[in-house]
């Protein structure tokens, strides 16, 4: 196996793969009566010309480190964005693409309050909580084509603190 070391989820360093989505830094307007701080236009969201934006809420067993890595998938059709519905960490897993094969894994660990966006087409691994209860609203394309491509990895990485 091929280990991969867990590095903590920054803006720059997941930026070549889609978006950090928290309340990080100043507000970029107050709203509410002043009780309110909104981040705004946090996450790049595509969902294709034959798309259309869908909520939905995915509930994922947790999974423990270290943690086997065996498979990637990706959207070749449309941005998806986690946003956990509890104040747990995730692991967050994505490779750069070299003509169809995903290559240069990493592995991201959240904070408290921080979701993901992944860009249209970027290889990342399953849902992974590290905790119950695993709930996440998640924001991606829904339409009539097909979405997902998996790639099975031979050989299997192990992702380590």
């Amino acid at each position: 196996m091929i280990e991969i070391r867990i590095e903590p989820l920054t803006a720059t360093a997941f930026a070549p793969f889609g978006d950090v989505l928290d309340a990080s830094g100043p507000a970029d307007k107050i709203i509410n009566q002043g009780l309110c701080g909104r981040y705004h236009d946090r996450a790049r969201m595509d969902f294709g010309p034959d798309g259309r934006a869908g909520l939905s809420i995915f509930k994922a067993e947790p999974r423990a480190l270290p943690y086997t890595l065996d498979l990637v998938e990706r959207h070749p059709d449309g941005s998806q964005a986690f946003i956990p519905m509890s104040a747990d960490p995730f692991l967050v897993i994505v490779a750069e693409d070299d003509n169809g094969t995903p290559t240069n894994i990493r592995a991201f660990l959240t904070e408290t309050g921080q979701g993901i966006n992944f860009l249209r087409n970027t290889w990342h691994g399953v849902l992974t909580p590290l905790a119950a209860p695993g709930l996440f609203a998640v924001m991606d394309r829904i339409g009539d084509t097909p979405n997902l491509e998996e790639y099975w990895l031979e050989p299997q990485y192990v992702v380590v603190k």
